[in-house]
């Protein structure tokens, strides 16, 4: 395909890329620094971060503390929870909630004032934050985008497809967006900030929107940026079985609340695999959800015993989705399916989200901040993106590079947009949700490597969706196939077992492969 010419240039001193909750927090907070949002929608659409049903995690209960919290996070993370991570969120919790409320957030509330707060799985303390019932991530996002709207400091740049960054002298310095008007914009920034998001729709079953194609993934890996714990992709146990894309979720706060998991004969089988029955970790009920269904065992999630009058007002988006479904969940189990929900791994970032190239910054989902491990603690992803989004503004700031710098580039820009091909999209949903979902293996990992090589193959050289969800489902593959255990989220059903030899993160970089143990910058080669 013909490459073309880049027909506008722009510059300022920061470009943000993303607007769920990080990309809004990190714009927001770097004033009065000039920063321009980037969103391949409209602002705050088309993210996780609109849709999430769950809440923010935080120790603002009288019987909780930091400490809880943590010990709780890393019970979850298999021991690949970073420490100084995790301290680090848990205890600048409170004061980011704080800050939420003041520009304008308005969680809900007990009869006497305080935070109403909420239990979910593998949490030892009623932590969860929660707004409008079971509409926090809506919230969130209404009252940060007022704001951000508000902001003279920020401009924003809506449906626009950042397609690829610019490098120049190993920086990163701006990136390249698809405008809506089919023309090329690129952006010249002392700073670039990828808040871009999951890759749920590379799974066949999601509950992440459809925008959620990894898309900063692929940018950064072929920027030569670190990539760290890709293998590791959370699958949330219940989402409503639907013709739906993507599935609604039922929020894990019903679980909390004492609904209950049941199959075909109305019998609880969560009692029988963990002592912590329908609120153990995620992983865990979500792999005994998927081996009911292997045996063609339909699986429940029954809202009888907590049914009341208040049900209808704490779970409107449950409601809704039940409503459309048919479905009356004050009478009627919840037929449920396993869902790609959330990916852990990602651009490895330090405490304050820099990558591994200059220039470049990463905070939210597309980050691997090693706080989840191996699997991640419910309602820690808000609170992630939050914190981290707030780290990463102070970073910027203290980098004292700005205002704009002036290293803007003189060459004419070439880019290549990529080949469309009909059916790319779910013949990668298909290779990545049966090769690479919830149980894998050395077989279904190469097999799948190979389908993925020949659609790369298939698409060329190029910039597109299509290119990066078969580069993103190629990175997770390959870490996949690298570690040789299960723990966690990642699942390998010829090395069932951890084994402590792999107490270390993989990193990808480019043709390089490599571990990284805690507080470590480098990284220690190893063979494939």
């Amino acid at each position: 395909m013909k490459k073309e010419t880049v027909d506008e240039v722009r510059e300022t001193g920061v470009v943000v890329v993303g607007s769920g909750l990080a990309g809004m927090v990190t714009a927001l907070k770097l004033s009065p620094i000039p920063v321009l949002l980037v969103t391949k929608s409209g602002i705050g659409e088309g993210s996780s971060s609109y849709l999430a049903q769950g809440g923010v995690a935080a120790a603002v209960g009288e019987d909780d503390s930091p400490e809880l919290h943590i010990v709780d996070t890393e019970s979850v993370g298999r021991g690949l929870s970073d420490d100084r991570i995790v301290r680090i969120m848990t205890e600048s919790a409170p004061e980011e909630v704080k800050w939420l409320t003041d520009i304008g957030v308005k969680f809900d509330l007990d009869e006497r004032g305080g935070y109403s707060l909420g239990k979910e799985g593998a949490h030892s303390r009623r932590r969860i934050l929660h707004a409008h019932g079971d509409r926090t991530g809506c919230e969130l996002v209404r009252a940060l985008r007022r704001a951000v709207k508000e902001s003279s400091h920020i401009e924003i740049i809506e449906n626009n497809f950042a397609a690829d960054l610019v490098k120049k002298d190993r920086r990163i310095t701006g990136a390249v967006l698809r405008k809506n008007d089919g023309g090329w914009l690129r952006l010249e920034s002392d700073h670039t900030v990828l808040a871009t998001g999951g890759i749920g729709s590379i799974f066949q079953q999601t509950t992440n929107p459809v925008e959620s194609t990894g898309d900063g993934l692929a940018m950064a890996f072929r920027a030569g940026v670190r990539m760290a714990d890709m293998e590791f992709v959370q699958f949330h146990p219940t989402a409503l079985l639907s013709d739906k894309s993507p599935l609604p979720l039922l929020t894990e706060a019903l679980r909390g609340e004492g609904a209950l998991l049941i199959d075909d004969k109305g019998r609880r089988f969560m009692k029988d695999i963990h002592p912590l029955s329908e609120l153990a970790p995620r992983d865990v009920v979500a792999r005994a959800i998927w081996d009911k269904r292997q045996k063609n065992i339909p699986v429940f999630l029954d809202c009888t015993p907590i049914w009341n009058d208040d049900f209808p007002s704490r779970f409107p988006t449950v409601m809704s989705n039940c409503r459309a479904a048919g479905l009356d969940p004050s009478r009627d189990p919840l037929p449920v399916v396993t869902a790609a929900h959330y990916h852990i791994g990602g651009i490895a970032t330090d405490p304050d989200g820099r990558s591994s190239v200059q220039g470049l910054w990463a905070c939210g989902e597309v980050a691997a901040t090693m706080l989840h491990g191996a699997n991640r603690l419910a309602s820690n992803s808000l609170l992630e993106a939050l914190i981290f989004g707030s780290r990463v503004a102070v970073g910027i700031k203290d980098a004292a590079l700005l205002p704009f710098s002036g290293r803007r580039s003189r060459e004419e820009t070439m880019v290549q947009p990529g080949a469309v091909f009909p059916g790319i999209r779910e013949r990668v949903a298909g290779i990545m949700w049966e090769r690479v979902g919830l149980l894998r293996s050395e077989e279904s990992l190469r097999v799948a490597l190979k389908e993925l090589s020949e659609l790369d193959e298939t698409l060329g050289e190029g910039l597109s969706e299509e290119k990066n969800i078969v580069t993103v489902g190629q990175l997770i593959a390959r870490s996949a196939l690298i570690r040789r255990e299960s723990r966690g989220v990642h699942y390998r059903t010829d090395y069932k077992e951890s084994d402590p030899i792999w107490d270390k993160h993989i990193c990808l970089e480019g043709d390089i492969v490599g571990t990284v143990r805690f507080g470590s910058d480098s990284m220690e080669v190893i063979g494939q």
